[in-house]
């Protein structure tokens, strides 16, 4: 598919980069790999000095769209949307009513983001998470008549914050909706019937070059066991503590490593303490991916031990679980919204331990079957990665996605020259743009 099929999309993101969210840098890589030209505009400066070394290679330019504090820093803004964008006055009339109801930052950011898009010839929006990012896509399209979609994840769709109503809106003004699991497809269809017709499934996608397949080799003793999140509620890490408690207690020879970090960071140690497990588990602290991939070759088994928070949060689907797999590292993970579609084939194939939420019995019992000599470890982690090479390979996501928006840019085309303005390009402030992340993880 050329690029002329797609025309140039703008990612819009809350903040990039983001260390935890390496699944969007995979995107963006794979579909620049596949031809397509992107601009990233990003909501927030990143606030993280940690990076992975794979942003190097992402080769679309970066825009900090500005935030304004002060009524005063707002008009500026819309005097040049009002310069750049065609019929900007009308559209903005048509919209006040709504935009009344919306934070104002976000409003401003709106109108800002729809005069570069226009500067730029971006022909596509595409935002990641239903919230702010979304919203503020939502806001140019309204302004510009550039069609939006975005993708929605886990806390934008479950957290008790969410306004259901306003992730309605949202998938009824988008031109199509992405989301990462069918768990969650079934319950969007459900949550806006109205729009289910443009809700699509596309899984993460991974880079599979970058997570080589080992057959796994017999268990190590003490048993190797390695989990990987951010140290929040619904990633279950309690569980895991406690699990790693009752085989110590038992006389299985145990070491846990978790990597990340996180809310929970010091309640953990507390518990891990308490507990007198020091000796057993590891708290490492966040890394990065080179060491997230280097913890997984160590592994003999990888835990994904998720649960639905108190507020409502809950995974949609872990990228390091699917890394897991990929890699041959047999996997456990409870039946939290997409965790079932991948442990378990679509064949029946077993292709890793499922266990209930929140059942540690359960994990126990999942964590002894993963030590054992009588489990399958061979043809278990076989089976995931044909998986994971059958569903999740970014080259297929990317495919994917780009056919979505070459449907918007030959729908736009259809209804006439004028569906989406242009306006000559004009200069930009260079405390706005970056051409480029450098390797800044060196």
């Amino acid at each position: 598919m050329q690029l002329s099929e797609t025309g140039r999309i703008g990612y819009v993101l809350k903040i990039y980069p983001r260390f935890s969210e390496t699944f969007i840098v995979t995107e963006i890589l794979a579909r620049e790999a596949a031809g397509e030209e992107l601009e990233i505009f990003s909501l927030r400066p990143p606030v993280d000095p940690r990076f992975h070394p794979e942003l190097a290679r992402v080769q679309a330019p970066v825009t900090y769209v500005g935030r304004p504090q002060k009524l005063s820093e707002g008009w500026p803004i819309i005097a040049a949307a009002h310069a750049i964008i065609p019929n900007f006055a009308q559209r903005f009339a048509d919209l006040l009513p709504e935009l009344a109801e919306c934070d104002a930052s976000e409003v401003h950011q709106g109108v800002e983001l729809a005069t570069r898009v226009v500067e730029r010839g971006i022909s596509h929006l595409h935002a990641h998470f239903g919230s702010i990012a979304a919203r503020t896509a939502r806001i140019t399209s309204a302004l510009t008549g550039i069609p939006f979609s975005f993708t929605a994840h886990a806390k934008d769709i479950y957290h008790e914050q969410v306004d259901n109503a306003e992730l309605i809106r949202l998938m009824q003004d988008a031109h199509h909706t992405v989301t990462v699991s069918d768990f969650n497809h079934r319950y969007l269809s459900t949550l806006a019937p109205a729009a289910s017709d443009r809700l699509h499934r596309v899984y993460n996608g991974l880079e599979l070059d970058r997570f080589p397949f080992r057959r796994p080799a017999p268990v190590h003793t003490p048993f190797r066991v390695a989990a990987v999140g951010r140290l929040v509620e619904k990633k279950g890490f309690s569980l895991l503590i406690d699990a790693a408690a009752a085989l110590v207690r038992s006389g299985m020879q145990v070491d846990v490593r978790i990597a990340g970090g996180g809310e929970l960071a010091d309640s953990l140690a507390e518990r891990i303490r308490l507990l007198g497990l020091s000796e057993h588990i590891r708290l490492l602290g966040p890394q990065t991916q080179s060491e997230v991939i280097d913890l997984l070759q160590w592994a003999d088994v990888f835990a994904a031990p998720c649960v639905i928070g108190a507020d409502g949060n809950a995974d949609g689907l872990p990228t390091v679980l699917l890394e897991a797999m990929a890699m041959g590292v047999v996997c456990i993970g409870s039946d939290v919204t997409g965790i079932p579609e991948v442990l378990g084939g679509p064949d029946g194939t077993d292709t890793g331990l499922l266990v209930r939420a929140g059942n540690v019995e359960d994990l126990i019992q999942a964590l002894e079957t993963a030590a054992s000599d009588s489990f399958d470890r061979a043809a278990t982690a076989c089976a995931a990665r044909s998986l994971i090479q059958r569903c999740f390979d970014s080259r297929i996501q990317s495919a994917q996605l780009r056919r979505l928006c070459a449907e918007a840019a030959a729908e736009a085309l259809a209804t006439g020259p004028d569906a989406i303005p242009s306006a000559p390009s004009s200069a930009i402030p260079p405390s706005t743009r970056s051409p480029k992340i450098e390797a800044v993880a060196r």
